[in-house]
């Protein structure tokens, strides 16, 4: 059986390369990232090795049959993932998004120019058709003027690098919508661990992320599922509880746009709590009140324009506190009902009246 690192034509006798066209072609080996590469794909580890050609050539045929790698393949993937960790050690924190106004539906200037900083909830709340999810598509392909409302967005005070914009690895957000399912064949769990791994986390952590993320997922989705639960299994609202959890646990985007969480059939409250404390800038449109008067702000859309920016008062967090009470007992009506229990006067009984008085 050939080798596949050999360089012998498919007919003829090797093509010897040159010492500068091997030296060019090989990669050296060395720091913890090429550790790691080498971890995540299951291959021996470069040991004293300096270079993938020396460690290539060590291997018994056996290791290079069972990896499925050709040094090619190897040396460029190899490639990738040093490039790529040095775009992600690279790339700047998010101190700030911005987002300058462009035009309404008929045209008149927005009003309201934005500048959101990381730990920012803001919800966007108005009329359908009034132009939240045109907003949140806005963000999530930081226009640059190129859009229907002429918005610009500006990240850390500057135009988006290309990357950023258009490779899916260089973009900073990521969007949760009402209509998320898999199609991946696969158990939870190993979806979780390939997320981990992708995302070159130690291999000591990645048990505890993935429990985590799947601890979380349950208790947002009231319908309990488990690890090896097939993805294709779940139901809209596991598979979007699942999507959440992993946004806030495991997903390095610093961006999360979430569109009527309140029909995604998951704890709405809790998967917002979620995101508190992570770091990250949540923007979610809704036309829930709990949830509208949860974030750090709120935005009023009319006519595909930002109409108002308003902070809440007290009085509105006092309104929050009881609503957040209301809907606990809500919940535990709806699953005293779902288990095939009756509603009595005990249970309406726990229903606050004072949200009237």
């Amino acid at each position: 059986m050939p080798d596949p690192s050999d360089n012998t034509p498919a007919g003829g006798a090797a093509t010897p390369a040159t010492p500068a066209a091997a030296a060019a072609a090989d990669l050296p080996l060395a720091g913890p990232r090429c550790a790691e590469f080498f971890a995540l794909n299951h291959l021996p580890p470069p040991a004293s090795h300096r270079a993938l050609r020396s460690w290539w050539e060590a291997q018994p045929w056996a290791i290079r049959a069972e990896a499925g790698w050709d040094y090619d393949r190897l040396r460029e993937a190899l490639a990738a993932f040093l490039s790529a960790s040095a775009h992600a050690a690279a790339a700047p924190a998010l101190d700030t998004l911005e987002i300058l106004p462009g035009r309404d539906k008929s045209g008149a200037p927005e009003r309201h120019a934005l500048c959101l900083r990381p730990g920012d909830i803001v919800a966007l709340v108005g009329p359908t058709g009034a132009g939240k999810s045109r907003l949140l598509a806005d963000i999530e392909c930081l226009a640059q003027g190129d859009t229907p409302t002429g918005r610009v967005i500006r990240i850390n005070g500057r135009a988006p690098d290309p990357e950023s914009r258009f490779s899916g690895e260089g973009k900073i957000v990521a969007q949760i919508t009402q209509n998320m399912n898999f199609i991946m064949d696969l158990p939870v769990a190993a979806f979780l661990r390939l997320h981990a791994e992708s995302r070159a986390l130690p291999p000591r952590e990645t048990g505890a992320a993935v429990r985590r993320v799947l601890e979380s997922a349950v208790g947002m989705a009231g319908e309990p599922f488990g690890p090896e639960t097939e993805l294709t299994q779940l139901s809209g609202g596991q598979s979007r509880a699942l999507m959440i959890a992993d946004a806030a646990f495991l997903s390095p985007k610093p961006v999360i746009l979430i569109d009527e969480i309140e029909n995604a059939g998951v704890d709405r409250t809790r998967a917002l709590e979620l995101f508190t404390g992570q770091g990250k800038i949540v923007l979610l449109s809704t036309h829930d009140p709990l949830l509208a008067l949860s974030g750090t702000s709120r935005l009023v859309i009319r006519n595909g324009a930002v109409a108002d920016v308003i902070r809440p008062t007290a009085d509105e967090q006092d309104t929050r506190r009881r609503l957040a009470l209301l809907d606990q007992n809500l919940s535990a009506l709806r699953e005293r009902l779902r288990s095939g229990g009756r509603i009595g006067r005990d249970a309406a009984a726990s229903l606050p009246m004072t949200m009237t008085s």
